[in-house]
This record gives C-alpha cells, sequence and structure tokens, in this order.
C-alpha cells in the first residue's frame, strides 16, 4: 500500500496521456481562459460574431465575483473550463453560452427569467435543464441502498433522460460539468471523491458513451479509477510509464512501416499509436485474471484514411505484412456499434512477436468516434442568429428513444432502474447477425431468438413460435453468433410469450417488451389477484383495511412507488412485481402515526427521570436495563442489531415503544436536535452478558474478491459453529469484488468477533464490517 505522500511524489513525476480532450492550457487567469476559449471556437465556427459568449462571460464574471472554488481558485474557472470542453466537441454558441451561465441561477442571484430577457429562451432552456440536473441524487452502490434511496434514484434518472429528450444538449453541458469537477477533484474530501466517482463510473460514463463521445467517457474512466482504487491506478501508471519509451520506440517502428507501405500502395492517411488507457487495462486484468505483462495489446495503431474503399485497402496491405491473429478481426464499418461507432478492428503479430492492434477508419468517422453525437451538429447563418441543424442525431438517438418508451410503459421506478443499469451495462459486448433479407440486426451478447424476434418488431415476438438459424431449426434459448442468419416462425394463434421467456432472453429492451404484454395481456386478472393478496394480508394481520385504504394514504403510496393510479399499483402487487407486505405495511404505519397516543415531551421527560426497570416484550427484551416508560415495549433495531456486549442507547419512537441502538449506529448519528431529547440511557442486564441459550440478530458485509468457491468457504465457517445463516444476498460489482450480506444469530459480541476473525482469514476476503444503520 501506497501513503499519500508517496502518491503525490508519484504524480509529480509520471506524465502519461490519458487521452483527454484536448484543453486551452492550465492558466489560473480568467482573461487568458476567456481569450483561449474564444480563439477555439473562432476555429469551428463560421461566424465571426462572438457577442453572445462575451455578453454571458461578462454575465458569469460578474455573477460569480467574490466566489471561491474548493482549490482557492476564482469561480468563474470552472465555468470557463466548462465552455472549453464543449468548445473542444464543437458544440454551437448557445451551448458555449449556457456552459458560462450554467452555474448562474443555482449559485447567484440571477433568476431564469433574467437570463431568458437577455439570452433567449434557448440560452434560458439549457441552463435550467443543467440546474435542475444538478439537484438530482444520483449517487451511491444500487445495491447497498435502501428501498426509499432506490425509489429516489430510479426516479431521478427518469427525471434525467426526460431532460435528455428536451435537448440533447443539457446533458452535453453536464458531461462536460462533470469532467472539469473529475479533473479537479483532488481539492475534495476522500468521502466526496469516492462517491462522485463512483456515480461517474455507473451513470455518466456509459452515457457518454451510448452518445458516442469516446473522448470524455474515456477520460472518466481513467479518473473514476483513479478515486476509486488510487492504488491500483498509481501501480498501473508506474509500470506502464517504466517501458513507455520501448513501447514508443517499438509503435514508431510499426507506424513507419505501414506509411512506408501505404505510400507504395498508393494510399493517403495518417497513421499514430497509442497506450490503451488505463480503465480499459484494468478491466482487462480483473475480466481475465492477467497480470499487466500478461495483457498483449496494450497499444494499437490508428490508420485515419479519406474513403471506406481505402479502409478495406489499407487492411488487405496490413494483412500481407503481418499475420493477423484468428479470431481477432472486427468490421464495425459494415456492422456499426450501437452508438453509431465505425471502423476496422484487427489484431497482429509484429515483427518482434508482440500482438498489438490497428483501427482503420475514415476521418468522418474517426471525428464521430472522438466526438459521438456533437460531431453531427452542423451550423447555418439566420439573420442574426444561429441555429442547429440535427442530420445524423436520430440515428445516435436511439437508444435515448427507447428508454423513453420504458418511461412510458412502465409505472415501476425500480424495475425501469434495473432495466436501465442493465442497458448501461458497458461490459458486454456486441454480436451481430443478419435478416433472411441480409438486414444486419446488432445485438448484446449472448442473445437468444428471442431477443432478435422482439429486435423486428413487438408483435413479431408477440407471435413467436420457433426460429431457424441458418436454415436449421433450433430451440429458443439458443445463443446466436457472429453471422448467424437468423428466420423467426410466427402464428397468428399464437397465445403469446411465456414467462419463461424472462430468463432466456438476455436484451433489456426484450424482457421490458415481454412485462408489457403480461401486464396489458392480464392486467384485469393481475388487479384482482393484487386486491385478493392485499384482503389476506390484512386477514392474516388483523389490519383494519378499509380504515388503511384513505385516500391520503393511497395518494402517499403511489407517490412514494412512482405508480399512476391504484389499480396501476394493484396490477404489480398481483403481477409480482411488488409485494403485498410491504404496501400494507406501509399504510399501517401511515395509520398509526395519525392515531398515536400523543404524549408531551413533558410526559416523556417526567417518565424517562421516575423510573428505572427491567422492560419485556419481544425477543431479546429482557437482556435490557432502560430509564423508559412504564409497560413500554422494547425492540431492537434492524438498522444495526445491537448485540449483548455493544455500546447502546434507547430511542422513545412515537408508538412504537423504544427500539435500541448500537452507540455507533449511523441513525444516531444522524438524529435532528430536535429529536435528540428521545435518547435515553440503556444498558445490558448481567444475565444477558452470561446466557449462552438467547440469540441475537447480527449482520455483516464481507468485501472480497469474487471466484468459484468463495460461499463454501465462507459458509463452513458458521457450519462449523453450528451456527444457522438467516439471511445472505450477494452482488459482484465490474471490478470483479463482491459484497456478500449475512445476517445469523450470536450469543454475544465476542463471539461475533471469533467469527469475523475466522472468515478474515479466508482467502480473497479483503474487509468485513457489520452493517450500521
Amino acid at each position: 500500500m501506497m501513503d499519500g505522500k508517496g502518491k503525490e511524489e508519484k504524480k509529480n513525476s509520471i506524465a502519461i496521456d490519458t487521452g483527454k480532450i484536448e484543453s486551452i492550457g492550465e492558466y489560473r487567469c480568467p482573461e487568458d481562459l476567456y481569450q483561449g476559449l474564444i480563439m477555439r471556437v473562432r476555429k469551428y465556427h463560421p461566424s465571426d460574431d462572438i457577442s453572445l459568449i462575451e455578453k454571458a462571460y461578462e454575465v458569469a464574471r460578474n455573477a460569480h465575483e467574490g466566489q471561491l472554488r474548493k482549490s482557492g481558485e476564482p469561480y468563474i474557472i470552472h465555468p470557463l473550463y466548462v465552455s472549453s470542453i464543449l468548445a473542444d466537441l464543437e458544440l454551437d454558441k448557445e451551448t458555449i453560452a449556457a456552459g458560462l451561465l450554467h452555474d448562474v441561477v443555482e449559485d447567484t442571484v440571477l433568476t431564469r427569467q433574467q437570463i431568458e430577457e437577455q439570452f433567449g429562451a434557448d440560452v434560458a432552456r439549457l441552463v435550467d435543464g443543467v440546474t435542475k440536473l444538478k439537484k438530482l441524487k444520483l449517487s451511491g452502490d444500487y445495491g447497498d441502498r435502501t428501498q426509499v434511496q432506490q425509489e429516489m434514484q430510479a426516479r431521478n434518472l427518469r427525471k434525467m433522460f426526460l431532460a435528455m429528450a428536451k435537448d440533447i444538449r443539457v446533458i452535453l453541458i453536464k458531461l462536460a460539468d462533470r469532467l472539469h469537477n473529475m479533473r479537479t477533484m483532488e481539492f475534495m474530501p476522500l468521502e466526496k471523491q469516492q462517491r462522485i466517482s463512483q456515480e461517474t463510473l455507473d451513470i455518466y460514463a456509459p452515457i457518454a458513451d451510448r452518445l458516442g463521445i469516446s473522448k470524455i467517457k474515456v477520460e472518466l474512466d481513467d479518473l473514476s479509477l483513479k478515486y476509486l482504487y488510487p492504488d491500483v491506478y498509481f501501480d498501473l501508471v508506474t509500470q506502464v510509464a517504466q517501458r513507455k519509451s520501448e513501447r514508443e520506440r517499438y509503435v514508431q517502428e510499426i507506424a513507419a512501416q505501414i506509411k512506408e507501405h501505404l505510400k507504395e500502395a498508393g494510399i493517403k492517411g495518417e497513421v499514430d499509436g497509442r497506450v490503451k488507457h488505463f480503465f480499459s487495462i484494468y478491466r482487462k486484468m480483473v475480466n481475465q485474471n492477467k497480470s499487466l505483462e500478461e495483457i498483449y495489446d496494450l497499444f494499437a495503431v490508428r490508420v485515419i484514411v479519406e474513403t471506406i474503399r481505402d479502409c478495406y485497402a489499407v487492411l488487405g496491405t496490413i494483412h500481407e505484412m503481418y499475420k493477423p491473429i484468428p479470431g481477432r478481426f472486427k468490421d464495425y464499418i459494415a456492422m456499426p456499434k450501437a452508438n453509431m461507432y465505425q471502423s476496422l478492428h484487427t489484431t497482429l503479430i509484429g515483427p518482434s512477436g508482440q500482438p498489438f492492434e490497428i483501427q482503420i477508419r475514415t476521418y468522418e468517422m474517426h471525428k464521430a468516434a472522438e466526438y459521438g453525437i456533437a460531431a453531427h451538429w452542423k451550423y447555418k447563418e439566420a439573420g442574426s442568429s444561429q441555429k442547429v441543424e440535427k442530420t445524423r442525431e436520430e440515428e445516435k438517438l436511439t437508444w435515448l428513444r427507447q428508454i423513453l418508451e420504458w418511461q412510458q410503459d412502465m409505472s415501476d421506478n425500480r424495475e425501469f432502474m434495473d432495466l436501465l443499469k442493465s442497458d448501461l451495462n458497458l461490459f458486454s459486448d456486441d454480436v451481430y447477425c443478419f435478416t433472411p433479407r441480409g438486414e444486419v440486426k446488432n445485438l448484446p451478447a449472448g442473445s437468444t431468438p428471442i431477443d432478435f424476434a422482439y429486435a423486428i418488431h413487438t408483435a413479431v415476438g408477440n407471435r413467436m413460435v420457433g426460429a431457424k438459424v441458418n436454415d436449421k431449426i433450433v430451440n429458443i434459448d439458443y445463443v446466436i453468433r457472429n453471422g448467424d442468419r437468423i428466420e423467426i416462425l410466427t402464428s397468428a394463434s399464437s397465445k403469446g410469450p411465456s414467462m419463461d421467456w424472462l430468463t432466456i432472453a438476455k436484451s433489456a429492451s426484450t424482457r421490458n417488451k415481454i412485462n408489457q404484454w403480461f401486464k396489458k395481456e392480464n392486467k384485469e386478472e393481475n388487479i384482482t389477484r393484487g386486491r385478493e393478496l392485499i384482503q389476506s394480508y390484512a386477514k392474516t394481520h388483523s389490519l383494519p383495511l378499509q380504515k388503511l385504504l384513505k385516500p391520503e394514504y393511497q395518494s402517499f403510496i403511489l407517490k412514494k412507488y412512482g405508480f399512476r393510479d391504484w389499480d396501476a399499483l394493484l396490477a404489480a402487487i398481483g403481477h409480482g412485481g411488488i409485494k403485498e407486505g410491504q404496501i400494507m405495511n406501509k399504510l399501517s404505519d401511515l395509520y398509526q402515526e395519525d392515531h398515536r397516543k400523543q404524549l408531551s415531551e413533558e410526559e416523556i421527560i417526567s417518565q424517562i427521570q421516575n423510573s428505572q426497570q427491567h422492560v419485556r416484550g419481544g425477543h431479546g427484551a429482557g437482556s435490557v436495563i432502560i430509564k423508559g416508560v412504564d409497560g413500554v415495549s422494547i425492540r431492537f433495531s434492524k438498522c444495526c442489531n445491537p448485540v449483548p456486549g455493544d455500546p447502546i442507547v434507547g430511542f422513545i419512537t412515537r408508538g412504537r415503544g423504544v427500539s435500541i441502538h448500537r452507540s455507533d449506529c449511523s441513525n444516531v448519528a444522524n438524529i435532528s436536535p430536535e429529536e435528540a431529547d428521545r435518547l435515553i440511557e440503556v444498558s445490558w442486564t448481567e444475565e444477558s452478558m452470561q446466557d449462552k441459550e438467547e440469540g441475537f440478530l447480527a449482520e455483516i458485509k464481507i468485501y472480497a474478491r469474487d471466484r468459484s468457491g468463495l460461499l463454501n468457504e465462507l459458509t463452513r465457517v458458521f457450519s462449523e459453529k453450528d451456527i444457522s445463516i438467516l439471511r445472505i444476498s450477494s452482488a459482484t460489482n465490474r471490478q470483479g469484488i463482491a459484497t456478500l450480506v449475512l445476517g445469523f444469530e450470536v450469543k454475544s459480541r465476542e463471539e461475533l468477533h471469533e467469527i469475523t476473525m475466522r472468515l478474515q482469514a479466508v482467502r480473497d476476503v479483503q474487509a468485513i464490517k457489520r452493517t450500521n444503520g
């Protein structure tokens, strides 16, 4: 492990090209930055009129006067850099102006109305859109968040995609804003660095990739790696730098050979080489379980030519020069990626036996690959104003339109979130196949004929009864391979998709369409079943159903869980999308809150001061001595699961007695000053510290490198101690780190410590901690 000083020395001594968007320079003077911005705009924009940008700079500079960033620089530095990034993407002047003004509504006294009066509705709409995006909380590991937090994150993501649909430039400004913030993250606290970096890796880098903006995507990936795994990042930087000169000589040698052969073949073009970005290398190391020395394609040579014909001519020339590695050729020109990326990729054996990758593309393809959707914004004079003409934007926004279709189809926010995270998954390759007429279809790797059928049309998928691949009948779970020719067999008498298809389909879009069919086809049946499940739950748990279904309670539930109306909620319960107990318990909480016995603060404090007693009432309740209220019930909090020996504190709840928390519980630490006087002193009884019979629920999180047999070795620790695991859940992130949450009963803190130490000794376990509010 490396200390902070060591990391700082590395940062100062190593200069590696991360491939970030060309910046104007590391100026600290706002005027220099502004002049550099204007120079960049003039290079690509056909109009000499920069009055809009000039005015935006003046307004932003005055509005942010006296404000400083965490680095100590004038705040205006940030919007200037954001606008510089937008200028690197060659965006229109309205977007550049909005980039300069993007923080003024939130951080200064200026209003949207004032911006619209001075700069027009277009700029005001962009600034307003970015301001609203900044208020959305998207951070955190989805799997580790509470249900309420998951709901909030899902709703906020839906809002973000709606903002993107109104004007894609809103998300381009937000990406530029996030990129500059990531570049200056060193001035933020460690917790904020990691939170923002995880959000960037989960949300913003995938969006940049989906929009084809590799310039931004690559740098966001690398900066996220730098702050999430600093030791990994700087070790990688060091290892790459150690042999940098050797690799540069090798690349230059190959480039020179290719240039010579292209000249002889009469093909004009540019040839250059580069080391692949760090996150890409790290991902390969993790996914393939290899060291840096075992990753053979650390660098790539790129050839850029005039025409598509030249691309294939270059490919033939290069394959004559070097031996290609079988199975390592990809034609993204004939079959573009989902984000419209086009290029020829081939991996070859170099002169010294070292493999390397070559990418061949036209200048137009190169610009599209670097700048994505931003490469298709053109400008035309229209009087004194600039208007943007969107040429191939529709192709780029196919994915966004699909997201919007999900928005309309889904009433369940969490279902939308699951589909979105699945669709944003960057680590699945594509597979290319053909219709009987030769039309190319691009599907996620692992796709089946079901995915192919729904990619053709929803109606084709719903009427599918079988499939042929290369003229042979196959099972519907057949995994499609590159080059397969697929024919879908349909029947008008088909009863529709089967529920089994949901487990077979690979594409998130396909699963959504299947789900929508079941919801629409069986809507009345699902509503009836949902109503019956609620009635049954109320009867079993003796709940006053009619009193719980007050309109104001229903309205709260619909808003909380993101449903349009009560029938939609009942249908979701009947369909299995949400549990009836979850809804009924929340309704019951609302009812209890309205009908609880009202005790004044003076009465509570008086009763606390007047008695000290053993209080019983539930599992483990007799194990605690509290200063409390006569006849009050107690319960052990599930957020931190205290066990005998833990420092504990009591909290007087409204209507549900006293809850017992660990003293270090985050819910206790974050209690509001108004609620602080509800905390009371509690302690364990001597009997509880000596009792070897009664068990207490404990819950821990284990972080480990995922591998075969890991779960078996962990559970063996519990079986050897004759302890039953009451619940278990697991998730593995993109870096191959598994997070397992285990709930089990222990007699004391000492027993929990012993179990934890045994688990820590299991190979590949990196950390263990107790859940804590």
